[in-house]
């Protein structure tokens, strides 16, 4: 049943130069005819299944109680999608040798289909709801050599959901804070200047950072071999960023330092 064969190493990225690229509120996107995707007015073509890459964006689908809100029942596991996925592609794509597939596709945390893609990520999965067959599915995935990006979970009850879910996936293994020396954040950019990246509402809306949501943290999870399986960007929203690096009112700085984290994060769970 289980599929997964990947290879071990990808082409050795070369880097064309420091990302410059410049860069609002809440988006909602849902499905239309034909497939397109309408995010907030903004028309993306749907993925084609036929497309051939090395690497694939894969967005994790995971249940919310059934809690939707907004005019197209937005879930937050789609928060940023697509926009944030396709730009970051575009990144991917200008400034290392790895083939990416132009548009990313989405994983459904009940499927088999998680066995086919080795890298996967999550937004907002402090209001997910893991159920055991998501945990054995994702749990399956990892111990097999997929890797899982954590990103946009804010102060500590968002953690504790985020917590409990992963907790279902490894009961036993322990999620520790990763050291600036960790390999992650130098196999391809040396990242030793980490900082928060701040979601749009912090920006220009009225939200404002409490004391548990003020300090990004950068945890994870490890294999029995001391592989870093899951990476967590607890207090940040590097999605964000990347779903905003083309405006000019987002801040550059931040949008390079996202484009960054997510390069190491490819280049680290694939060849390893």
């Amino acid at each position: 049943m289980l599929r997964l064969n990947w290879p071990r190493n990808l082409t050795k990225v070369a880097l064309l130069g420091l990302l410059a690229i410049p860069l609002i509120g809440f988006a909602q996107s849902y499905t239309g005819p034909g497939g397109v995707i309408d995010m907030d007015g903004e028309r993306f073509p749907p993925e084609d299944p036929h497309e051939k890459a090395e690497w694939t964006f894969a967005r994790y689908h995971y249940d919310m109680d059934g809690f939707q809100y907004g005019r197209f029942r937005f879930q937050r596991w789609a928060a940023d999608y697509p926009k944030s996925d396709r730009q970051f592609v575009i990144g991917v794509n200008r400034l290392t040798r790895v083939n990416a597939r132009s548009k990313e596709h989405v994983i459904d945390g009940k499927s088999d289909e998680i066995y086919d893609y080795p890298w996967l990520y999550v937004e907002d999965a402090g209001a997910w709801n893991m159920e055991p067959e998501q945990a054995k599915r994702l749990r399956e995935f990892l111990l097999r050599g997929g890797f899982f990006m954590v990103d946009d979970s804010h102060g500590d009850r968002e953690w504790e959901t985020l917590e409990a879910g992963l907790k279902m996936v490894f009961p036993d293994r322990p999620i520790i804070d990763l050291p600036n020396q960790e390999e992650i954040f130098h196999i391809v950019y040396d990242l030793d200047d980490r900082t928060q990246i701040d979601g749009t509402r912090y920006i220009w809306g009225r939200m404002r950072y409490t004391p548990d949501s003020a300090t990004a943290q950068w945890r994870g999870i490890r294999d029995d071999k001391g592989r870093l399986m899951v990476a967590i960007c607890h207090n940040s929203d590097i999605g964000d960023a990347w779903e905003w690096a083309d405006s000019p009112q987002y801040p550059e700085h931040e949008a390079s330092l996202a484009y960054r984290i997510g390069m190491n994060y490819i280049i680290y769970g694939m060849t390893h």
